[in-house]
């Protein structure tokens, strides 16, 4: 997560030239100074707001994309396992519907996770180019950079930029494979998931489609529970956030004056992660000339993530522009993979979703 990029920064917006030296594509349509300023805004609007809340996506600096990655392995902490189980059964299935010659994947990180699918397109024979799309050029350096010793012959063109502003600017041309897994999409309110999958839709081609993860409604006590993990690992990424804004902010927050919180909110059927003050206290931000105080008890919500129903995933598909084709729950349950295809691209009767479960019932679920 730590790794020195390959590939020289570049001005925004511009690619680097594929070189020995920097053996993949790179754009930055994100500069360092851009997320700097954005954190800026965040904060100062979010920290002087009532309530207090904070955007998800500040956690994942190196430190918190190590202690997500150990989240992910958590006993409690379903849904990597959940989606993986669906994605080795149907990945096959998923290279064979959709012929992709580009996968293109939203929120890539380490890109572990569409390891299967690379392998089935490539396996299959389709697979010309990776797109891997982040937040965070050092770790999309480092990943580029693996992907193209792992896919040789295989274009991957990194794109470092926010999915809620630069989606218009990923690389067109072919049959692409747009990939947003994790339940990702979770972390956004309705009118956020809108306008991202209506943004995906203007730049789809008629031969694109698009291949959603989503964590499902269930016992609230088994939410929580993959939100606040016994052996405290969620609580260390949640307070993290602070040190970030410490960091870069010039701030002096106390993380450790903050106890970490996770509930279930049944009219909104998401969970909010916040943290709690222990305490009344003051603290400064250098960088914004800014003073925060939190009463004792007083929370910031420093993130939501929405679980869902089938028809509700539809129907939020189909208001942004996209049929779904086939429908994907794992044999528990708990988590389901989509596939959609532009709906102008597809009459209504040409392609009946499929809902069957990634593996037989029968089949004794994974642990979790």
């Amino acid at each position: 997560m730590t790794a020195t990029p390959t590939a020289r920064p570049a001005p925004s917006g511009e690619s680097t030239a594929r070189a020995a030296s920097a053996p993949f594509l790179l754009d930055r349509h994100l500069t360092e100074a851009d997320r700097t300023a954005a954190l800026a805004a965040d904060v100062r609007a979010g920290l002087c707001s009532v309530p207090k809340e904070l955007p998800p996506k500040w956690f994942y600096d190196g430190a918190g994309s190590r202690l997500f990655d150990e989240i992910t392995r958590l006993p409690e902490y379903y849904p990597t396992r959940r989606e993986r189980t669906i994605l080795r059964a149907r990945a096959g299935e998923i290279a064979a519907l959709t012929g992709a010659e580009t996968l293109i994947e939203l929120g890539s990180g380490t890109s572990e996770k569409t390891r299967l699918l690379l392998d089935a397109l490539a396996a299959r024979g389709s697979l010309c180019s990776i797109v891997p799309f982040d937040v965070d050029d050092t770790v999309l350096a480092a990943a580029g950079a693996e992907l193209a010793r792992e896919y040789p012959g295989v274009v991957v063109h990194g794109v470092v930029g926010d999915f809620q502003q630069h989606v218009g600017l990923l690389p067109a041309g072919g049959r692409r494979l747009i990939v947003f897994l994790g339940g990702t999409i979770g972390n956004l309110r309705a009118p956020e998931r809108h306008h991202l999958l209506a943004a995906l839709r203007t730049g789809a081609g008629p031969d694109d489609a698009l291949l959603l993860g989503t964590d499902l409604v269930k016992d609230p006590c088994r939410l929580v529970a993959a939100y606040d993990d016994a052996a405290g690992v969620t609580a260390a990424f949640n307070r993290n956030v602070l040190a970030v804004i410490n960091r870069e902010l010039d701030g002096n927050l106390d993380a450790e004056a903050f106890h970490h919180v996770a509930i279930w909110d049944p009219d909104e059927e998401w969970i909010e992660m916040r943290l709690r003050s222990s305490l009344e206290q003051r603290a400064r931000l250098g960088a914004l000339d800014l003073e925060v105080t939190f009463e004792r008890g007083e929370q910031l919500r420093t993130e939501i993530s929405a679980k869902f129903r089938r028809e509700g995933v539809e129907a939020e598909l189909a208001g942004a522009g996209w049929r779904m084709a086939h429908w994907w729950p794992d044999p528990t349950g708990d988590f389901a993979v989509s596939l959609s295809l532009p709906a102008s691209s597809l009459p209504a009767s040409s392609l009946p979703v499929s809902s069957v479960p990634a593996a037989s019932p029968s089949a004794a679920p994974p642990a979790g």
